[in-house]
């Protein structure tokens, strides 16, 4: 789209060059630049996000050379995701690059989980860099194989899913898994290799440092110290806490249900539109008066940078009474504060002053193809064939009925008014004895008010057409056309007006069907602090308490956010199954697994309570926070897991096992988290262009990290002493 706009540009500057004097041509809506500064925004995001990673990896590592280990990684791991992102036909746009945001945490936490392990060998046991890379690789290859299998697995559900948001939702998964199976490639083969290479030998005495940095280390390795002595009171009371496990599992459900629905964030897109739809009989010179009146206020808005209105068509119909208008707004940074729903808010409450037909400002659509504007969009169908007139007094009902709802607002019917039309009636018995048929009376109507095509005709070497119609000033007035004669059987002429009679009525301009019912299209808004899903569940309130026969049909954007609501559980629940499977497989276990997986209402629970601090709505970028949540919840806890497993193995008992394990494994686990999680905060705080969008995601994932750290560390080794204890305890009952 960028590309276009610019060849576009491009092209008109050359044709003004050979433009005659006094004429230009300029570009009055464009919608390329709001594409392009949300992806100049995303890269500023994903430059912060990565220097914070770097940031953090340096407070715990505190050498360059460590830190500059998953440095020269991250890259990498980018530039080949690119690569398989143009192979498969994908370009560089706000959703391929949110994935890049999301997935630059995840691509260093390999290579920091490898270095981390590296250095504590080295500390700990004194070796030198190649011989302790080659007993971390050792220790961690497993972890980092199913980390790797989890954050890949977990997201290919997302893929496979229908409709709009399945396009959205292949995109982000192209975009984290590519980029994870680069990152877990990278950590087996060239992190090692720069271990071994980059880094020296460490001292005794290593941690023991002054300043910042020793504060640092004595502080955490009393926190350590503190949360190993908390574990191992934790679960000797495995039984206990897995009663708060499953109170909080029930937390989780409430919380969610709490969540509002929505399809997707309504973005400030630089611009906003308004219909203007006058009474059906009005002239085009009342129309023209009305956008004079709305160009004239609106240019005066200081936010504002251009106005584009089309006379005669709009979204609802097309004909003299209707007019549709794009205002453009400046440069996001120049409208000190305002943006494009506070501006159209304001210009719809100042034409209503007018009392000249409806005006109403809207937003558009936050995906082009789905629909025409932003908010809702329904029909409401007639399903038992009840007539027009039933259908307009049940439209008329439930706008009524709206007005007085407090959780939508701006609802109108969308589309033409009733209009004058006139019916001939045709007097046959009268025309039959003066001798005039019905076919000639048809004939010579349709022919003066259309045309009727005669023959062909030679006309100086070229074939022209002969077209009989009334002339214009025999056709303007009822009056007119009532004058003109028709033949009758005896060859005389006899007036229209003897035989036939005009009938004025007030008919419908347009008919309009929805999956083969008679419907009217009705477009509204959610009120302040209401979300779109909330306002469609009151339309469907509301059309209860209309006569039977009448229902409510979901088009455009709210019938995608129905569709995707519907596939959000089975979206959640075959990412935990694949999660499962895997582990269940990698582990050749059903135990280990099932200890890993029930992590996952740990982290859900902190994006929920995230997204309910925000009051932000359940919509598609939200499901995709919560699914990398889970992998992320997942992951945090394999690395716990995973060595509980090997120093189990190694004859250790259950209980010792778990807390030596999520001992050794804290700082990983901090460090990996604490990246992550930084790393997402930018798009917590993102301002401008596409900032809803980053909200939607950043709020939700941060908050899941949070939760899925805090509580893992804690509830991972209970999960482990609780369920791998209830199979021993099976297994001995079998063996007696």
């Amino acid at each position: 789209a960028v590309r276009t706009s610019e060849s576009v540009q491009a092209r008109l500057a050359e044709l003004n060059q050979a433009l005659p004097a006094g004429m230009s041509s300029s570009i009055p809506f464009n919608t390329a630049p709001f594409v392009k500064v949300s992806i100049e925004k995303v890269i500023h995001t994903l430059i912060e996000a990565m220097v914070l990673v770097f940031l953090v990896m340096l407070l715990f590592l505190q050498n360059i050379r460590y830190t500059l280990i998953p440095a020269l990684v991250a890259p990498i791991a980018l530039l080949g995701t690119f690569t398989v992102m143009l192979l498969a036909g994908f370009s560089i746009n706000v959703l391929t690059m949110f994935g890049m945001v999301l997935a630059i945490g995840i691509i260093v936490d390999d290579a920091i989980v490898v270095v981390e392990n590296v250095e504590r060998i080295m500390a700990k046991e004194g070796l030198s860099p190649k011989d302790a890379t080659i007993k971390a690789m050792k220790e961690i290859t497993g972890a980092v194989v199913g980390i790797t299998l989890v954050l890949t697995v977990v997201f290919i559900p997302m893929a496979f899913s229908s409709g709009s948001v399945g396009v959205i939702y292949k995109q982000f998964a192209l975009a984290m898994v590519v980029s994870i199976l680069f990152s877990a490639f990278l950590a087996l083969t060239l992190t090692p290799a720069l271990c071994a290479t980059l880094l020296k030998p460490i001292k005794p005495g290593h941690h023991d440092k002054g300043g910042f940095f020793g504060w640092f280390n004595r502080a955490l390795n009393r926190m350590t110290a503190r949360y190993e002595s908390r574990v191992g009171r934790l679960v000797a009371r495995s039984g206990r806490f897995m009663l708060v496990f499953v109170v909080i599992a029930g937390v989780l459900v409430f919380a969610f249900r709490q969540l509002p629905s929505a399809f997707l964030p309504e973005e400030d897109q630089g611009y906003f539109m308004t219909s203007i739809q006058l009474p059906a009989n009005a002239t085009t010179e009342r129309t023209l008066d009305v956008v004079k009146a709305y160009e004239e206020y609106v240019m005066a808005r200081p936010a504002v940078d251009g106005n584009m209105s089309i006379l005669g068509f709009g979204f609802s119909g097309s004909g003299a009474n209707t007019a549709l208008t794009f205002t453009t707004l400046k440069d996001w940074g120049k409208r000190d504060g305002a943006t494009a729903s506070s501006e159209a808010e304001v210009a719809q409450a100042a034409m209503s002053q007018l009392n000249e037909g409806t005006v109403m400002s809207m937003l558009p659509p936050a995906i082009d193809e789905l629909g025409t504007k932003s908010g809702f969009t329904m029909f409401l169908q007639d399903r038992r064939n009840q007539g027009p007139a039933a259908l307009k007094d049940a439209e008329t009902t439930l706008l009524e009925l709206t007005a007085q709802s407090q959780v939508v607002s701006d609802v109108y019917s969308d589309g033409l008014p009733e209009g004058a039309s006139i019916r001939l009636d045709i007097d046959r018995q009268k025309a039959e004895a003066l001798g005039v048929s019905f076919a000639n009376i048809s004939e010579i109507l349709s022919t003066a008010m259309g045309s009727s095509y005669i023959n062909d005709f030679p006309n100086e070497g070229r074939m022209q057409q002969v077209i009989m119609q009334a002339d214009a000033s025999a056709r303007m007035q009822v009056d007119d056309v009532l004058k003109l004669h028709v033949r009758n059987s005896r060859g005389g002429m006899v007036s229209l007006s003897e035989v036939v009679t005009p009938v004025w009525d007030e008919t419908p301009l347009q008919m309009v069907r929805y999956l083969g019912y008679p419907a009217t299209s009705i477009s509204g808004s959610a009120a302040a602090g209401a979300s779109t899903g909330d306002a469609m569940a009151e339309m469907e309130r509301l059309a209860q308490q209309l006569p039977p026969g009448f229902a409510v049909a979901w088009t455009g954007q709210s019938l995608q956010e129905r569709q995707s609501a519907a596939q959000a559980p089975m979206l959640v629940a075959l990412s935990i199954l694949a999660v499962f499977l895997v582990l269940a497989a990698l582990y050749e276990s059903w135990t280990i697994p099932l200890s890993v997986i029930l992590v996952v209402p740990l982290g859900l629970l902190g994006a929920v309570a995230a997204m309910l601090l925000r009051d932000l709505p359940n919509d598609v970028f939200f499901k995709v926070g919560m699914v990398t949540v889970i992998g992320l919840s997942a992951k945090n806890a394999i690395l716990i897991v995973e060595f509980a497993k090997q120093l189990r193995e190694q004859g250790k008992g259950l209980m010792e096992a778990a807390v030596e394990a999520a001992s050794l494994r804290l700082r990983p686990i901090l460090m990996t988290s604490l990246a992550f999680g930084l790393g997402v905060v930018p798009l917590m705080v993102a301002f401008g262009a596409s900032a809803k969008t980053q909200h939607a995601i950043g709020t939700g994932v941060f908050g899941g990290m949070v939760s899925g750290t805090l509580l893992v560390i804690l509830f991972v080794p209970v999960f482990f002493v609780f369920v791998m204890g209830l199979q021993e305890r099976v297994n001995g009952r079998r063996a007696s």
